[in-house]
Parts: structure tokens; C-alpha cells; sequence
């Protein structure tokens, strides 16, 4: 006998107010893009072009999230019977790998320029610099609200960070360049933009790899959920243990498990299944609304071919 939770649509787990919020900071980190390009060639600061590359994968990452936000609200159908789920985790590694790679063109950029410096004018830098800066505060304020609940919205609040710590240093660079001629203050700041690029990507990069590899959700502790449901009257093993994430929000959980053999002589397996979905709903930091458990009398685990602890 097996069960499972509350029915499942992509269209439930996709909050429709992060489209708009993505699509808000994709106008904005757009239009810097092309100030940026524009500044780039008049000034020939390495970190303001690392700035511009950094603004070209917001908009590029940003377009990708909008796009999975909106595939995120189709249903399930035909062969995707969980529908488009998984498309805003791909999405944000793809956005991820794609901060790496700017990462490496700072740093071979750099030492290119250690034997080719370049006279970079302060003033002008310094105003692209704050108009960076103050498009990417207002593109973080739209994003801040729903990060939280979003891998997506996530991954889309860390490009635009990002890009104001960007902003700050191509700032301070040209403030060092203007008052005190310091023009080797243009690299050290792209230098920094790459450091800061570089942690935060590989945290983003993992946590998407560990929904793609299907690891068990950090917040949840596999032994403390055998505990629970072993608690249940009647439960007298379980096994077949398995929990994953599919995309924000959306936990699965599956078990067999083993109840005394009058459970399905007396009718009161019915009963136990209520009280296993009960506890997967309501004991653990994570909902696990899709919680599959199959029923098996004492023995049975004998007979399955695979079986996992």
C-alpha cells in the first residue's frame, strides 16, 4: 500500500511576483550594460570592462532566470510529471559557472596588463562608476524581498550584489587614480572584483549540485525522521529511506515501511498511513507535503531486489 501528500503543480511553487522583480532588474542591469560598454572603451579601465562582462552575465543570467520563473508556472504534463521544476536550479548553475568564467578573464586580463598598464582617466571612471552603483542598488532593492523563498530570485540577488561590489571598487579605483595618479589602483580593484566573484558562485554551484545529484535537503536529518515514524503505533521498521529537493520549496520524501501483520487483516493500515503523512508534514524544519510510503508486512523487504537502508 503506498500514499503520498498533497497534490503537486509547478504553478503553486512559483511565486508570480518574482517574474516581475526579475524582469525589473533585468531592464535596469540592461541599460548599465550599455553605459558601461560606453565607459569601457572611453576610459579603458580593466575594472570597469571586468564590471561590463560582470553587467553582461547579470543581463544574460537574469534573462535565464526570468525565463525559468515563467516555465516554472506551467503544469505538470505528459512526460515532465513535475513539470519544469528543475529549469531554475540548471538556471542558476548555469549563472554560476558563468561568474567563474569571468573570474578567469579578470585574472588573465590582469597579468596581461601588469607588462601593459594603461593611463585610465579618474574623473569619467568615477561617474560610471557611481551610476553603476546606483542602478545596482535599485535592482537589489527589487530583488531583496523574495530571495529568501527562491533559488532563482537567489541566484539573480547574488549576480546583482555582485556587480555593486563591482561598482564600489571600480569607485575607490578611480578616487585612488584621480587624487593620487595610483592608475595601478585599476587593477588591484578588478583583482578584488574576481576574488569576490569566486566564493560565492562555487557556494551557488553547489547547492545547485546537490538538488541535481538529489543529495537529502541540509535542513533535514534522515536518522530523526526513521526516529519519528518509528514512533507511529504498529511501525516495526522502515527502510527504503530517501529525501531530495526538486526546485524551491518542493521536498520529496519515500520509505517502506514495515507494520505488524494484523495492520492489514484488521483494517487499520488506512489509519497508520494518515499518521505517517501527518508526521512527515508536521515534525520537520522542511514541509515534505510529497511524502510516498509504502506499506509492507514483516518479511517482505526479503523478496525486493534492491534493497538500501
Amino acid at each position: 500500500m503506498a500514499g503520498h501528500g498533497h497534490a503537486h503543480g509547478a504553478g503553486a511553487h512559483a511565486d508570480a511576483s518574482s517574474s516581475t522583480r526579475i524582469a525589473v532588474a533585468f531592464g535596469i542591469t540592461a541599460a548599465l550594460l550599455l553605459a558601461q560598454v560606453v565607459g569601457s572603451i572611453l576610459t579603458g579601465s580593466l575594472a570597469l570592462l571586468v564590471d561590463t562582462v560582470h553587467a553582461l552575465t547579470d543581463v544574460a543570467g537574469l534573462g535565464v532566470a526570468l525565463v525559468a520563473q515563467r516555465l516554472l508556472r506551467r503544469p505538470p504534463r505528459g512526460r515532465r510529471t513535475w513539470g519544469l521544476v528543475r529549469v531554475e536550479v540548471l538556471a542558476a548553475a548555469a549563472q554560476a559557472a558563468a561568474l567563474l568564467i569571468v573570474a578567469l578573464v579578470v585574472v588573465v586580463e590582469g597579468v596581461r596588463r601588469l607588462g601593459e598598464p594603461t593611463d585610465v582617466p579618474g574623473p569619467l571612471l568615477l561617474a560610471f562608476g557611481v551610476a553603476g552603483l546606483a542602478g545596482n542598488l535599485v535592482s537589489l532593492a527589487v530583488l531583496a524581498g523574495g530571495r529568501a523563498g527562491s533559488l532563482n530570485l537567489r541566484a539573480a540577488f547574488l549576480e546583482v550584489l555582485n556587480d555593486a561590489i563591482g561598482s564600489l571598487a571600480v569607485i575607490a579605483a578611480a578616487v585612488a587614480i584621480w587624487a593620487w595618479g595610483f592608475q595601478q589602483a585599476d587593477l588591484i580593484a578588478s583583482a578584488l572584483v574576481a576574488a569576490l566573484i569566486v566564493p560565492r558562485s562555487i557556494v551557488l554551484l553547489r547547492d545547485a549540485g546537490r538538488i541535481l545529484l538529489e543529495s537529502a535537503p541540509q535542513q533535514l536529518d534522515l536518522d530523526d525522521v526513521r526516529a519519528h515514524l518509528m514512533e507511529i503505533e504498529h511501525v516495526v521498521g522502515v527502510h527504503d529511506l530517501h529525501a531530495s529537493t526538486l526546485g524551491t520549496g518542493l521536498h520529496q520524501l519515500t520509505a517502506h515501511v514495515v507494520v505488524t501483520e494484523a495492520c492489514f487483516a484488521d483494517g487499520h493500515a488506512p489509519r497508520i498511513l494518515d499518521a505517517l503523512q501527518a508526521c512527515a508534514a508536521e515534525h520537520f524544519p522542511l514541509a515534505l507535503e510529497h511524502a510516498t510510503f509504502q506499506l509492507e508486512p514483516p518479511g517482505h523487504a526479503e523478496h525486493e531486489a534492491h534493497r538500501h537502508v
